[in-house]
């Protein structure tokens, strides 16, 4: 026999009210709980007081006494030194967790306790990658076909070929040029093969300044000459159209001297650069770490106090109950 619909109503009255009365005694336990909780501060405010300025105090000091210093380096790595610089970067970083100290002081590094670690980094430079490098471009595009064009460029493989890295290192105390950097740098420049390598391309690069002045030389000669075969009424004709629109070669020799400034701009700059293996230009030292707790005990200390003693608190709270439980079984 089917129920009727009063028989449904009578029940969803009962849910309700069942459901309103859950709620309200969970209402009036969570009121209950803030209660006796501040009860619990009230018996124990010394207690929490006392605590609270022992954590902040402790805390205190422990920001003044333990610092983390962080330091930046920017290098352009030279000769298609990449893959040497960041395994050199590698083998430093692991001596200095395996706490090799007689590696550290042979490689000339002062500060050996209180230095924590060092990474390197690509700075991801797309445009620079590319250049005027026909080669690079069809590179990327090739391998972004495939793929995600930001993951390619962040790949460990393309992105050790970008031209500036950036290497970071931590240590435990204010440091200096002469502590730390120069003799990290010393360790990254020791390479007898790319020094070969570096006085071969100084070589070149040298010889390569001297033909384009040469080069120039000849070029504004034949210019001069050139010039001094015009009068000053002929520049001012309609032979000067002549030459420009008829004479290709003069278009050549003004496009090649053009061409060879912009070369031996390019050779000046490359020159500055090649003076190191890793050649470095610009440095950041002694940036106080202030992340995660570093700088902030002073204000994690007091709650975790508070905290424990709470916790330890409930718990022998706990303990004593049951063992009362126990005693009246």
């Amino acid at each position: 026999m089917s129920s009727t619909p009063q028989q449904n109503n009578d029940n969803q009255e009962i849910d309700l009210s069942q459901i309103s009365k859950k709620i309200s005694n969970g209402f009036e336990s969570l009121l209950m709980a803030l209660f006796n909780g501040i009860l619990f501060l009230k018996r124990n405010l010394i207690w929490v007081v006392t605590l609270f300025i022992v954590g902040a105090g402790l805390g205190y000091y422990l920001d003044k006494t333990t610092n983390v210093y962080d330091h930046k380096l920017i290098v352009l790595p030279n000769f298609g030194s990449n893959d040497y610089l960041y395994s050199k970067v590698e083998q430093l970083n692991a001596k200095i967790k395996e706490k090799d100290t007689l590696f550290l002081k042979a490689i000339g590094i002062k500060d050996v306790y209180n230095f924590k670690k060092i990474e390197i980094e690509p700075i991801i430079d797309a445009y620079r990658f590319i250049g005027n490098k026909t080669e690079n471009f069809d590179l990327i595009k090739l391998m972004a076909e495939d793929g995600n064009i930001q993951k390619i460029l962040e790949d460990n493989v393309t992105s050790k070929n970008y031209p500036y890295h950036l290497i970071k290192f931590t240590t435990s105390e204010y440091t200096s040029d002469e502590k730390v950097l120069k003799p990290i740098l010393s360790f990254l420049n020791d390479s007898d093969y790319y020094k070969l390598l570096q006085a071969e391309v100084i070589n070149n690069t040298e010889l390569q300044m001297k033909y384009n002045d040469q080069m120039l030389e000849q070029i504004d000669g034949i210019l001069a000459e050139f010039s001094s075969s015009l009068d000053a009424s002929a520049i001012k004709s309609d032979r000067l159209v002549y030459y420009n629109n008829e004479n290709s070669q003069l278009n050549d020799v003004l496009r090649t001297k053009e061409n060879l400034i912009t070369e031996q701009s390019n050779l000046r700059i490359q020159k500055i650069n090649i003076d190191k293996i890793i050649k470095d230009l610009s440095s950041t030292l002694n940036i106080k770490n202030t992340k995660s707790v570093n700088g902030k005990m002073k204000f994690i200390l007091p709650f975790v106090f508070i905290f424990g003693f709470i916790t330890i608190s409930l718990l022998s709270r706990f303990y004593r109950r049951q063992q009362q439980k126990l005693a009246n079984a």
